[in-house]
């Protein structure tokens, strides 16, 4: 591994993070391929760790671009936490469902994160879950059509806490790289009976208490290897990912209002294959 990552691998490593974080592709494969690809050790403490930090960009595209939404329901939430009437109102129980939600992925991160960052770190595991993984969003999407013609689908005011932890139990399947959390977050959501636009801003506010607990979690326990890429390219990589995924979040949105998740799906599966025809060939390795 290089002893630091020059500003325009740390640049295109950005612009990944920032356009997949949110898309139902993996962000995470997409970074693990693309490291190898610029000869970076993949399982490497330094290089996985600039794989979570520079996620803070793309939590901050998300405060900004949800600003007033996340200020309302945090308001609703602490209401809550004071008055029982307050609990009735329906930010506090989506609040309610935000937090919970998180919690399993916190939990399952830090008592795997050995595993995660080492074990799981293999272009064979990115390649597998991309493709399998396809086949879950699949049947959601699958569901939610038969759901939508029945006209019995949820909105944002219909959100229980008991979606929310099944949602985040989901959720830290995404710790395996190639399945992605936006995609898992997504599809439980959708077999859940909630609406994909209701859906994806659930996974949206899922990702905020999550990744940023990855990515300060990773920036303190391997500070002088982070430091020893460059400190001057990872606030780069931080600031692409937040221009990056800004604009990820703004067109997902309209996409998801019109369009089904069905055109990810081929992407994932033609993605997973070639990394498989290369692995087998001998283009590259798997670590």
């Amino acid at each position: 591994m290089p002893v630091e990552l020059s500003y325009v691998q740390t640049i295109v490593l950005g612009v990944l993070e920032g356009l997949t974080e949110f898309l139902p592709v993996s962000s995470t494969g997409h970074l693990t391929v693309a490291e190898k690809l610029m000869g970076l050790r993949v399982d490497a403490p330094a290089v996985t760790a600039y794989t979570a930090i520079i996620q803070i960009g793309a939590i901050a595209a998300t405060f900004i671009y949800f600003s007033r939404k996340i200020a309302r329901l945090l308001t609703a939430w602490v209401a809550g936490l004071r008055d029982a009437a307050a609990r009735e109102h329906e930010d506090y129980t989506l609040a309610t469902a935000v937090v919970v939600g998180s919690v399993p992925l916190g939990i399952v991160g830090f008592l795997f994160r050995d595993l995660i960052s080492g074990g799981l770190r293999s272009l064979w595991v990115v390649a597998a879950a991309l493709i399998l993984w396809s086949a879950v969003i699949w049947v959601a999407e699958r569901r939610h059509d038969v759901l939508e013609e029945q006209g019995i689908q949820r909105g944002a005011s219909e959100v229980t806490v008991r979606d929310g932890l099944v949602i985040g139990l989901v959720q830290s399947f995404a710790l395996i790289p190639g399945i992605s959390r936006s995609g898992a977050t997504i599809s439980a959501g959708l077999m859940r009976g909630i609406d994909r636009v209701t859906a994806t801003e659930l996974s949206f506010f899922m990702a905020i208490p999550a990744l940023t607990a990855a990515g300060l979690y990773q920036l303190v326990s391997e500070f002088d290897g982070v430091v020893a890429l460059g400190v001057g390219p990872v606030l780069v990589g931080i600031a692409v990912s937040f221009a990056t995924a800004y604009a990820a979040i703004a067109w997902l949105l309209r996409f998801v209002a019109t369009n089904s998740l069905r055109p990810f799906i081929w992407y994932r599966l033609a993605l997973g294959t070639l990394i498989i025809v290369a692995l087998s060939a001998g283009w590259i390795t798997a670590r």
